[in-house]
């Protein structure tokens, strides 16, 4: 299976920005969804985002929609998630996982098999 690194991760003021890198090795991310989840004290694993192989389709959380952007650079084998006006309830380890293909070009936030190590996402004034 393919491997995922994230980074990015840091600290930032409420109102902030961070752009979270998710890069694959060993295989083709073209081949891919990329998707990315999060994990908070005391919270379950949540789905964020997710990307379908061509880049052409996503989905967001509902907490996130309209802040959070998810894409794709296959050249560079590497998915982002630029988080834009960041809350004191966005900290967690954020995490990408790769999955599958899925019909239609689209993506879903469940069966995830590959996962990367997560990276750290702290806001606080």
């Amino acid at each position: 299976q393919l491997q995922l690194v994230e980074s990015g991760g840091g600290l930032v003021q409420p109102g902030g920005s961070l752009r979270l890198s998710c890069a694959a090795s060993g295989f083709t991310s073209r081949y891919y969804i990329i998707g990315w989840f999060r994990q908070a004290p005391g919270k379950e694993r949540e789905g964020v985002s997710c990307i379908s192989s061509s880049g052409s389709n996503t989905n967001y959380a509902g907490s996130v929609k309209g802040r959070f952007t998810i894409s794709r650079d296959n050249a560079k084998n590497t998915v982002y998630l630029k988080m834009n006006s960041l809350t004191p309830e966005d900290p967690a380890v954020y995490y990408c996982a790769a999955r599958g293909l899925y019909s239609s070009d689209s993506c879903p936030l469940r069966d995830y098999l590959s996962w990367g190590q997560g990276t750290q996402v702290t806001v606080s004034s």
